[in-house]
């Protein structure tokens, strides 16, 4: 794709950097066949294509943000599908980013969206304030009915049955692991899994210490920053994302040999922390932490888990979009379930998003509530005992759809090898058996 940037404007990092990923386009239009939003809306613009034309005219022509390119890029699910399809490379993830800071420093929102985007960034990455604000949407869910606005709607649908209590094993501390220490790794808790599912930092813990590491929860380090960055808002992501290099960085210092991360939405950020603080005073202690960083899966692959003895459970393994796009890792959670000894069953269009994408479902609840039944028709067509996925989001999205039980991979690994039963199995209509190790 031909570009027409000038001089002054190529000064811009960003504006340099989105400039790469525009001239590697080359219109093909393979994109479209993959992208969740262009398959439910059939509107070129809501396409990655379409959305590219849109940024580059936006960017070329510094022009303001208008009400029709921000609607375009707001429905965009940052899935990264279109990463995955792309035969030329393009980077769609740095341009969209970019293209919604410069909408975040130039568009004048309408006072409602503004006001919705500040309540999430505010309470959303610091887990005492989001559990508060779900145990007054657990209040308030009956009356949703009353709520003018489809978005504040889905925020009180939004909380759980149950809201979990606090897990002392998310503060800092260290984890000895039961054998001969094979690894030291860091495990991030994340923000909003803390206050919506303990169970899988949890499981994480336990699994990761049985087969022989050593798992430091570091002091200080929080959220990852995704949830600000995907919303354009670059001073608010950097400060959370500076916090986490600071903290693991302290730790590298000790012996490091992963920074283990199981929300895959945060792993995609995590190791994009080099891109992220290019040019920025931490830029160099990001790129050593995004090279450490890996997920859970990648983790555990390395640690050689004992094989399970096959058992009658069908587990239904829903990839998501930010492990499969994001970070191109598509076979290992499928390798670990079955050799744990679980029957691994995968829907139909497994690279289209179930429509959580972070803050999506909540800002776009009616494209999301189409994606997320369109998933749990491919999911329950499996007719599974057990949906399995690796991110929090997905979890709570698909879980508010279906009546099969929902677990991160983790919670089945850590059952397979000698850990407790996952409490969501407790739940279901009929006692699971235990699997046993061979």
């Amino acid at each position: 794709m031909q570009t027409t940037f000038t001089p002054e404007q190529l000064k811009d990092p960003a504006t340099q950097r989105s400039n790469e990923i525009l001239r590697t386009c080359v219109h093909c239009g393979f994109c479209t066949a993959t992208c969740p939003t262009y398959q439910v809306l059939g509107d070129e613009l809501d396409s990655p294509r379409g959305r590219i034309y849109l940024i580059k005219d936006m960017l070329e022509n510094a022009r303001k943000p208008d009400e029709k390119i921000v609607k375009h890029i707001d429905r965009c699910l940052s899935c990264l599908a279109c990463m995955s399809t792309c035969p030329s490379g393009v980077h769609y993830m740095h341009l969209v980013d970019h293209a919604r800071e410069y909408i975040e420093e130039n568009y004048d929102r309408p006072w409602s969206d503004r006001v919705l985007r500040w309540i999430l960034a505010q309470i959303l990455p610091y887990p005492t304030r989001f559990r508060i604000a779900l145990l007054g949407a657990k209040i308030g869910r009956p009356f949703a009915f009353l709520m003018p606005d489809a978005r504040l709607k889905a925020m009180l649908q939004m909380a759980p049955k149950q809201i979990p209590p606090v897990s002392r094993n998310d503060d800092p501390q260290s984890f000895p692991p039961a054998q001969p220490t094979k690894m030291r790794v860091a495990l991030m808790t994340g923000c909003a899994q803390k206050a919506l599912n303990t169970d899988i930092n949890d499981a994480t813990i336990r699994l990761l210490t049985r087969h022989g590491a050593e798992v430091v929860v570091a002091e200080g380090a929080g959220c990852c920053g995704a949830l600000t960055h995907h919303m354009g808002k670059t001073k608010d992501s950097l400060a959370t994302a500076a916090r986490n290099i600071e903290a693991w960085s302290r730790e590298i210092e000790n012996g490091l040999d992963a920074i283990v991360i199981n929300t895959s939405g945060c792993g995609t950020t995590v190791k994009d922390y080099g891109h992220m603080f290019k040019g920025h005073p931490l830029e160099e202690k990001a790129k050593k932490v995004a090279s450490l960083a890996k997920d859970v899966s990648e983790v555990l692959i390395e640690l050689d888990l004992p094989d399970g003895s096959d058992n009658a459970l069908k587990v239904a393994y829903h990839a998501a979009c930010s492990l499969q796009h994001g970070q191109q890792i598509k076979t290992h959670p499928k390798t670990l379930l079955k050799n744990a000894g679980f029957t691994v069953l995968e829907p139909a269009d497994p690279h289209l998003c179930c429509g959580s994408a972070g803050t999506y479902n909540l800002m776009q609840p009616e494209i999301s509530g189409q994606l997320k039944a369109r998933k749990v028709q491919t999911l329950e067509a499996k007719n599974p005992d057990i949906i399995a996925a690796g991110n929090i989001g997905c979890m709570m999205q698909i879980g508010s759809g279906t009546d099969v039980p929902i677990v991160h991979t983790v919670e089945l690994l850590d059952w397979a090898t000698g850990g407790p039963k996952p409490p969501a199995l407790s739940e279901g209509p009929r006692e699971l058996a235990v699997p046993m190790l061979r």
